[in-house]
């Protein structure tokens, strides 16, 4: 099973959805803060989501509740880099657990984790559009009914192929 990431487009088994990606494009070159969304083939290594706001997420890949102190380290300079912080924390990070419908869902993909590599970019996820698919600063998002129906069919072996 596979998934293709092109322009704004995401196609999965004939079926196509629009998506937002990050606002510089795709590239081969994928630096902390630059915008691009990675090229290449990834997988999800985990799924966060908000228990009050989604009920019931029916997927095979392994969940984790968000909680009001969780967070992801964007900061190259700290060991947290790329991974899950609890807040507070003194350096940079982006909050999971937002006011917006942005990080209902956030899959995590496996880009720079294995080894993490201070600077090549973090907090990679497939999550929820905005409204009008605003471009992100580096993610793929999803309008929340398309995400959830392609979580439902998935599992943490399905190929994710962002980019040409």
């Amino acid at each position: 099973m596979c998934i293709r990431v092109k322009k704004n487009y995401l196609t999965f088994k004939g079926n196509r959805f629009q998506c937002a990606i990050g606002r510089s494009g795709f590239s081969k070159n994928k630096k902390e803060g630059d915008g691009f969304t990675p090229i290449g083939t990834f997988y999800i290594e985990n799924i966060y989501y908000r228990c009050d706001k989604i009920k019931n997420l029916d997927t095979k890949i392994n969940k984790i509740i968000i909680h009001e102190s969780d967070g992801w380290c964007d900061d190259p300079s700290q060991k947290e880099y790329n991974q899950l912080i609890q807040f507070p924390f003194n350096f940079s990070a982006e909050k999971l657990y937002r006011k917006d419908s942005l990080y209902n869902i956030v899959c995590v993909l496996n880009y720079n984790t294995c080894p993490i590599i201070p600077e090549l970019g973090s907090a990679i996820f497939i999550h929820v559009a905005k409204d009008d698919y605003k471009p992100t600063e580096g993610c793929v998002a999803l309008k929340q009914e398309d995400l959830t129906y392609l979580l439902g069919f998935i599992d943490n072996q399905t190929k994710i192929i962002l980019g040409d």
